[in-house]
């Protein structure tokens, strides 16, 4: 069975500094039609920063959306559309934490609610970090910690860390890591 749904027209409902809502019509695959409302992200990256003693450097910052402080690891969205990923990776590793990799693994995307939302994070492991000075946005107010690798893995798994780009990431690096894919 085809699984294609065709875009029959487009509604621009919100266009945001960050987000653009969209109401489109699709054609299902039995021919029938359906409203999908979809938001538009032009995509981020986020970094698991890991330092040689094996501790990851993770984020504490409020999220206003869920109104809870989250820990995290390193992440932000492109600049434009079509940046390079892993420009954009280094980029808000070093404004965020200061860390500089000397290696940077690729570790696939992530897709947070493709139900609706069409933001694709691209994941990445930083090894061999040197520090220099932060750099943070206007708007940015976050707290950076250490946690050894095996104990975010823990709380990941206890549900301490329900953000879900660190928990993939996180679990997803540690597991590379165990069979010494990287």
């Amino acid at each position: 069975m085809d699984l294609i749904e065709k875009m029959t027209s487009s509604e621009l409902i919100f266009d945001g500094k960050v987000v653009h809502l969209y109401r489109d019509t699709v054609e299902l695959p039995d021919g029938a039609s359906a409203i999908r409302e979809i938001v538009k992200h032009i995509g981020a990256v986020c970094v698991v920063p890991l330092t040689d003693d094996g501790d990851v450097i993770l984020e504490r910052q409020y999220r206003y959306a869920v109104g809870q402080i989250l820990t995290e690891i390193p992440a932000g969205k492109l600049d434009y559309p079509g940046e390079d990923w892993t420009e954009a990776a280094l980029r808000e590793l070093r404004e965020e934490t200061g860390a500089i990799p000397r290696d940077l693994y690729d570790l696939g995307d992530f897709y947070g609610s493709p139900a609706i939302m069409g933001e694709r994070i691209r994941m990445f492991l930083a090894r061999g970090l040197t520090f220099s000075e932060r750099h943070l946005d206007e708007d940015e107010f976050l707290d950076v910690v250490r946690m050894p690798l095996g104990e975010a893995v823990t709380a990941v798994m206890n549900g301490e860390i329900p953000d879900g780009k660190t928990q993939c990431a996180i679990l997803r690096a540690a597991r590379m890591i165990d069979e010494k894919r990287i």
